[in-house]
């Protein structure tokens, strides 16, 4: 049973352009999202992490590099192939609001379940894959370690569906902003299903919930969010 503070990549250039990135190399963060990093990192000032892993894609090291720096953390990243970005296949590299037109929109924001992406992989798989990996490094870790990973925007709408124990169905709900960090306590011994602490935080100190239960600020900011099809 560790403790995962999930996190969402800070804008990029293809978020500031509308534009579905999927995993077209080179997207880099944008000074918006440079900034972000920074504060998502000094929120988690006080909090001892015993690992910090990202997916492989630029804008996603970029965050983690900023984030432990930022910490003040001397903990060096690792990335985790499973946590990369969703597959969108021939819908890469398009604009949201062309694609808000295609079929396979209504799909995806309705019924995601069914969704696969042309030429790409289907939603379940992203979820699947992501499960798999949070879960291997639950395994690896202590009980009360607290580590960090960095991921994008229907990567980790999956993983917090899966979390809530709610239908994959529901997945779009949620929504996962730029640099947003969700906090999830995850199965062990003690505790046979993951539990939610706080989702899609966006300011405030993230040691207040890390505290014990006498200790923790209520009111957390949870956010509005964004639609989860927009990496």
């Amino acid at each position: 049973m560790s403790i995962l503070i999930a996190v969402r990549h800070g804008r990029s250039t293809s978020n500031a352009a509308g534009t579905l990135a999927g995993r077209t190399p080179g997207i880099a963060l944008d000074e918006t999202g440079v900034q972000q990093a920074v504060a998502l990192g000094e929120r988690l000032r006080g909090v001892t992490l015993a690992a910090a892993v990202t997916s492989p894609m630029l804008r996603c090291e970029q965050t983690m590099d900023l984030l432990l720096d930022a910490a003040s953390s001397d903990l060096t990243s690792q990335i985790d192939d499973r946590l990369v970005e969703t597959d969108y296949g021939q819908w890469s590299g398009r604009l949201l609001k062309d694609l808000a037109d295609e079929p396979l929109w209504k799909v995806v924001q309705q019924r995601p379940d069914e969704a696969v992406f042309p030429g790409g992989e289907s939603m379940l798989a992203v979820r699947d894959r992501v499960v798999d990996a949070v879960l291997d490094w639950n395994r690896r870790l202590a009980p009360t370690d607290v580590w960090v990973m960095a991921s994008h925007g229907d990567p980790l709408a999956a993983l917090l569906n899966w979390a809530s124990g709610a239908e994959f169905r529901h997945v779009q709900r949620l929504g996962v902003d730029p640099a947003s960090a969700s906090i999830i306590v995850l199965p062990g011994e003690q505790l046979p299903h993951p539990r939610i602490i706080t989702m899609n935080s966006v300011e405030g100190s993230l040691a207040r919930w890390l505290a014990p239960p006498s200790e923790q600020t209520v009111g957390g900011s949870t956010g509005t969010g964004t639609p989860a099809t927009d990496d």
